[in-house]
């Protein structure tokens, strides 16, 4: 099959394309993350994902946008429910370039990580790809998790230490206050 991996970042995706490929997939990866901040971090994550492409000779469209303003718009309102938003709207965008580039199925990179919601996940990309006519394909590749970070070590890719939103780079650094 034909499939277009939404890549978050170069480290996450090493295993699912690893997957991917054993399976007989055909893939190419979409990187787009207009959530990221701030933007250094952006830029690191875009480049470690270039990088990952290179070396693994992955096929790579890049949706450089960087739109903090226009995430934080959908978001601001109710913050804890920012990764509904941001799940949805990079898989429509990654269903959308799946259906222009003619790919049978699109999938995600997020799909790896043991800190995403991965049924909120399936059950969007599969509303998404049903509007879309492409398929969602959904495979849970949280067991290649070890796996992901000794590759990426390996490889010597950029690991970043927080999902990639700014309240997610908030959680992760703000100091804990003991009650």
């Amino acid at each position: 099959m034909k499939i277009l991996l939404h890549i978050c970042c170069g480290p996450c995706t090493l295993f699912p394309l690893q997957q991917l490929r054993a399976a007989g997939h055909d893939v190419t990866g979409f990187f787009y993350n207009h959530n990221i901040h701030p933007y250094q971090e952006y830029v690191r994550r875009r480049d470690a994902a270039l990088q990952m492409a290179e070396l693994e000779s992955l096929p790579l469209i890049m949706r450089d946008d960087y739109d903090l303003e226009g995430f934080l718009s959908h978001v601001a309102a109710e913050p804890d429910k920012r990764c509904s938003y941001c799940y949805a709207s990079r898989l429509k965008v990654t269903a959308e370039a799946a259906a222009d580039g003619g790919f049978e199925a699109f999938t995600a990179s997020l799909l790896y990580s043991r800190y995403q919601k991965h049924d909120e996940i399936r059950t969007l990309g599969e509303q998404i790809g049903s509007e879309s006519g492409v398929a969602f394909y959904y495979q849970d590749f949280r067991s290649g998790w070890q796996e992901g970070i000794r590759l990426s070590k390996e490889l010597g890719l950029y690991r970043q230490q927080y999902c990639g939103c700014i309240y997610s780079e908030k959680e992760r650094y703000l100091p804990k206050v003991k009650s």
